[in-house]
């Protein structure tokens, strides 16, 4: 092993054991010593941890590897229709969503987004919590198996270190500070990583451009590629031509931002806030983060394709390959002495933070969703203080092992793993949440429906009629999401009226 390559996991190895130490840290300070505060941290977060947490949790791997690996290789249409929609719909999220859920989870004692539909409903038989457990189940795993994916990618993309072992021994470290510490211990690691990823962003690009030649190379080079810069067209790399991004594409693709209004290790965040008079600080903090960050991963991936025609780089052909730009930049930087071989392994850090900041608030999610949603409420399980933080760890544990089965293929890639389960949540969840939080003529019977429509939509459209083309071949999010909203407004209405105690309780919070 190289000098540089010493550096740079010397770097990785102290980044690690900070993150389990935090863990450490949380746990004796009584984070996992009772459900309410592993799942939800005490309702005590303060505004600024409150938006890293929630940002650093959504900008996954896709963030320093799916978004610069899209860039790279096809330009700026569809990742920069993604981008401004992800943008939109975080604003809108915090700004729309965020207090009044803080304000009506609190009111009915909800702790998981189940349990909040539930005791919105009076569902006393827990029937939505067990579905939306479920449905919780079903895409989470695959989300943190990209996560998983990306932490073996790294290491084999750098060192030629075994895949499979990078990916295990990375999620060992994921799943020690989520079971030790729970919510308080995972949203702190999400402040420092969303730290550390700015600093990857920033770094590379401007280390990047320094090798591309300046920027006046990159311009030329990006301008010299038929459509690359063209939010209506896009580049195709096999044929060097112009593609083509019509309108109805863009209206799909800027869907991605219906997305936020349904991810539970996001809403949850709102759930915590010690004080709900301090979203508004929490959300410009999140808005002009998520804007910045996603612009500058978009330039990597631009800056990344003229670094490679400078012949600094090899040329990254798959979409696999192109999403290890990043990772191909950080070595380059490591070769030019010891101190930037350390601020490369700093860099490189920054994309196991990407991972790591939501796989564990996913692994948390999911791990609430059993233990409290499906156990304890729908099962009717009464649990000891000490049985129910078992299960939540042994749930945690499992879910984690269902993942790395899932991330075993080295050639998936993350994006396309991430936008599919993106738009499970954003259609099973994100109407739900709209209509609980602002119609009160909302039934459980609507809810039911609405949940089971979005996310049987998603399944649907993905892999039998996107398959078909043309107008099909929409992201499946825009369809399911009006799917669940037509279903919810439909049997809403076809079902007797709320009980009128569940028509004041819903009056009776603030919006």
């Amino acid at each position: 092993m190289s000098t540089s390559q010493i550096c740079i996991v010397a770097t990785i190895v102290v980044y690690l054991v900070a993150m389990v130490l935090v863990g450490v840290y949380c746990s004796r300070k009584g984070a996992g010593g009772s459900s309410h505060e592993f799942y939800l941290g005490g309702r005590k977060l303060g505004p600024v941890v409150t938006a890293m947490s929630a940002e650093a949790s959504d900008m996954s791997s896709y963030l320093l590897m799916g978004l610069p690996g899209l860039a790279y290789l096809c330009g700026v249409a569809e990742v920069g229709w993604t981008a401004i929609g992800l943008a939109i719909g975080t604003y809108l999220n915090w700004l729309i969503v965020a207090k009044r859920l803080r304000r009506y989870s609190a009111h009915i004692g909800a702790i998981t987004v189940p349990s909040f539909f539930s005791r919105r409903y009076r569902d006393e038989k827990y029937v939505l919590s067990c579905i939306a457990a479920v449905v919780i189940l079903i895409f989470f795993i695959p989300y943190t198996a990209s996560g998983f994916k990306a932490i073996g990618t790294l290491f084999n993309s750098l060192f030629g270190v075994n895949y499979h072992a990078a990916m295990i021994v990375g999620a060992i470290v994921v799943i020690g500070y989520t079971v030790l510490g729970g919510f308080l211990a995972v949203s702190t690691t999400d402040l420092i990583q969303s730290i550390v990823m700015t600093f990857a962003l920033v770094f590379i690009v401007f280390f990047g451009i320094s090798q591309a030649g300046g920027w006046e190379s990159v311009t030329a080079n990006a301008t010299s590629m038929p459509g690359y810069l063209n939010l209506t067209q896009g580049y195709d790399a096999a044929t060097n031509q112009a593609g083509s991004f019509p309108a109805l594409r863009i209206v799909s693709t800027l869907a991605w931002g219906l997305g936020y209004f349904g991810m539970p290790h996001i809403l949850l965040r709102f759930m915590a806030i010690e004080d709900d008079t301090k979203l508004k600080t929490s959300r410009r903090i999140a808005t002009v983060w998520v804007v910045i960050s996603m612009f500058i991963a978009v330039l990597i991936g631009i800056v990344g394709n003229t670094v490679t025609k400078e012949g600094k780089i090899p040329f990254l052909g798959t979409s696999s390959d192109a999403e290890t730009i990043l990772i191909k930049l950080s070595d380059l930087l490591s070769q030019h002495g010891v101190f930037f071989a350390l601020v490369a392994g700093l860099a490189l850090s920054g994309i196991l933070a990407s991972t790591m900041s939501t796989a564990d608030s996913q692994l948390l999610a999911a791990a609430s969703s059993v233990s409290h949603d499906l156990v304890q409420d729908f099962f009717g399980k009464k649990l000891s203080p000490k049985n129910s933080m078992l299960a939540a760890r042994g749930t945690v544990i499992g879910i984690a092992v269902v993942g790395i089965l899932l991330a075993w293929n080295p050639s998936s890639s993350v994006f396309r793993i991430v936008s599919f389960a993106w738009a499970g949540f954003g259609a099973a969840f994100g109407p739900l949440v709209l209509f609980s939080l602002f119609w009160k003529r909302t039934t459980k019977q609507g809810a039911i429906a609405g949940m089971v429509a979005g996310g049987a939509m998603v399944f649907i459209w993905k892999y039998l009629l996107a398959p078909m083309g043309g107008a099909w071949s929409i992201y499946e999010l825009l369809p399911a999401f009006l799917v669940a909203c037509v279903a919810i407004v439909v049997v809403s209405l076809a079902t007797p009226a709320p009980a009128k105690e569940i028509v004041e309780e819903f009056e009776g919070v603030g919006k």
